[in-house]
């Protein structure tokens, strides 16, 4: 999920708690994310714990020519 806050980009994982980041723009963003998602399932599994499954399914819609 990302959204604007003001001066940057946030995204966070709904399934990961905690698991947020930001960046001045989306892209910028997108690759913090990924970074974080990864940290986030390799701390998961070093410590033993089961990974979530994906509760929530997102599709996007392009509006526009």
């Amino acid at each position: 999920m990302f959204e604007w806050a003001g001066n940057n980009y946030s995204a966070y994982i709904p399934d990961l708690p905690g698991c947020i980041s930001t960046g001045k723009t989306i892209e910028e963003t997108e690759t913090n994310i990924k970074e974080a998602i990864e940290l986030y399932i390799d701390t998961l599994q070093e410590d033993g714990q089961p990974i979530p499954e994906p509760s929530i399914k997102a599709k996007p819609i392009y509006i526009g020519s």
